[in-house]
């Protein structure tokens, strides 16, 4: 079989703030009452063969143990179904007290992951023919004389850990995913790739300025600059930009950047109402993909259980872009 390169990384979604769990453990539980979050990116549907990545999760913080708790399940379809990831990962987080409003917050994440191949979708050299491709003119495909018999479904774990600090005025953290490099069982012999799929780096941080205050931080008018910035293998990437909220709307402007090049502005919108939260936002691609890869897009949809608890819960922090 012959081997040509390719270049690949997590699924990661642009709208960060409605996932911070993806990005870093030590996010789970944000809030008092329980948080459930959905979320959806379709990428490059000027393609033949899309990519969809789906997400919910759960987490809320517990006074009582001073922990937080959560649990997600991630589903990534690439190439309409050729190859198929489904997460699903347990999230815990202690906050540590440092002094006035700061505080420590250290997270692990233990996952179970299953990766499926199907080899129904790949095409092989051997199955191409000079004059008519993979397909005979009596529309019969070509065989293979490839042995599939190690391409399936795989089951293996995943582990992450993350540490962040925070208080009223900024945020900053390291993810990291993968701690453990598991083997999916696709990756032998590949250059740059030693031991499985190798370890997510993510640094973040931002701050909270606020243009209005409210009774409530949750309901005040605040711009958040922010930034994350991503390695696993040898693939960069850094967004930049900032969230606007203004309590019952919201908005967004961020830029992504490889090693290579520029790769795509990031605008976002949504609204607020009572304990919902919706949002979508738009790649737009500014590679050599151009406009033909027709961006991505994404939907964000969070549920915020604080206003159902008998005291309304007040954050002295600058996390509520995450709630």
């Amino acid at each position: 079989m012959v081997l040509a390169e390719a270049r690949a990384q997590d699924p990661i979604f642009s709208q960060f703030y409605n996932a911070p769990n993806q990005i870093n453990p030590a996010f789970a539980g944000n809030t008092i009452g329980p948080l459930v979050a959905t979320n959806y990116r379709l990428q490059w549907p000027g393609f033949s063969s899309v990519y969809n990545t789906y997400m919910l999760s759960y987490d809320k913080f517990s006074p009582r143990f001073n922990s937080g708790f959560g649990a997600s399940i991630l589903v990534d379809d690439a190439g309409d179904g050729t190859l198929k990831t489904t997460k699903l990962s347990g999230l815990y987080s202690y906050r540590i007290y440092v002094k006035k409003d700061t505080y420590i917050k250290l997270g692990i994440e233990m996952g179970l992951v299953q990766s499926r191949l199907d080899p129904s979708k790949l095409i092989f050299f051997d199955q191409l023919d000079p004059q008519y491709g993979a397909v005979s003119p009596g529309g019969t495909r070509y065989p293979t004389q490839e042995n599939l018999s190690d391409i399936g479904t795989r089951f293996y774990p995943d582990v992450g850990a993350g540490v962040m600090i925070y208080n009223s005025k900024f945020y900053g953290g390291i993810g990291l995913k993968h701690l453990n490099n598991p083997d999916n069982g696709y990756l032998n012999n590949i250059e740059n790739i030693d031991g499985g799929i190798p370890t997510r780096f993510t640094v973040h941080g931002g701050m909270q300025i606020d243009l209005e205050q409210g009774n409530n931080r949750l309901s005040s008018a605040f711009i958040s600059p922010n930034i994350v910035f991503v390695k696993q293998g040898p693939f960069r990437q850094i967004n930049a930009g900032a969230y606007v909220d203004f309590g019952a709307f919201f908005t967004g402007l961020w830029y992504r950047d490889t090693a290579n090049n520029g790769d795509a502005v990031i605008g976002s919108m949504g609204v607020r109402s009572g304990m919902f939260k919706i949002s979508y936002s738009y790649d737009l691609t500014v590679s050599g993909l151009g406009v033909n890869s027709g961006g991505s897009h994404e939907l964000g949809l969070i549920c915020t259980f604080d206003s159902l608890l008998p005291k309304k819960s007040k954050y002295n922090d600058c996390l509520s872009l995450f709630r």
